[in-house]
C-alpha cells in the first residue's frame, strides 16, 4: 500500500477499495495460515496474549530455569513412556538426565530444583508393564 488517499475520499471507501482489489489479486490467498481456524479463538481473553506470544516464538519462557528444568523433566518422562520404541524412550531420559546432572553440578538461579536423574530402567520396567500386549508386539 503506497498509494495516498487522494483528497475528498473518506477513509473508509479508500480502505475498502484497496481491501477489494487485494483480494482480487489474490493477495490474502498466499497468507499464512489460510484457511485454518484461529487457535485462540475458543481461549478466554488474556491482556498479555501479544507478550506471551513473543516469548513462545523468541523461545523464551516465563517460568524460572529451575521450574522450567522440572516441567521439561515431566514432560520427557510421560514422552519415554509413551514413546514407540524403548531406544527412543531411552534417548529421551538419557537427554534429560544429562539436563539434570549440569544443572545439579551448577544449579539454576530461582526455587530449588529438587530433582534427581531418572533411574532409566526403572522408568523402562515401568513402560513395558503399562503397554497392551498388542503394543508390545
Amino acid at each position: 500500500m503506497t498509494e495516498r488517499k487522494p483528497p475528498g475520499v473518506s477513509f473508509e471507501s479508500f480502505v475498502d477499495r484497496q481491501i477489494k482489489e487485494a483480494g482480487e489479486r489474490g493477495d490474502f490467498e498466499r497468507l499464512p495460515g489460510f484457511g485454518k481456524p484461529l487457535a485462540s479463538l475458543d481461549a478466554p481473553y488474556d491482556e498479555l496474549w501479544w507478550i506471551k506470544g513473543k516469548m513462545h516464538r523468541e523461545g523464551f519462557s516465563s517460568l524460572p530455569p529451575a521450574l522450567a528444568l522440572r516441567k521439561e523433566a515431566e514432560d520427557a518422562r510421560e514422552a519415554a513412556l509413551a514413546a514407540r520404541s524403548e531406544r527412543q524412550a531411552r534417548e529421551i531420559l538419557t537427554e534429560i538426565n544429562e539436563k539434570i546432572a549440569a544443572a545439579l553440578r551448577m544449579p539454576p538461579p530461582g526455587p530449588p530444583l529438587n530433582l534427581t536423574p531418572f533411574d532409566v530402567e526403572a522408568v523402562l520396567t515401568q513402560r513395558r508393564e503399562g503397554r497392551t500386549p498388542d503394543e508390545r508386539a
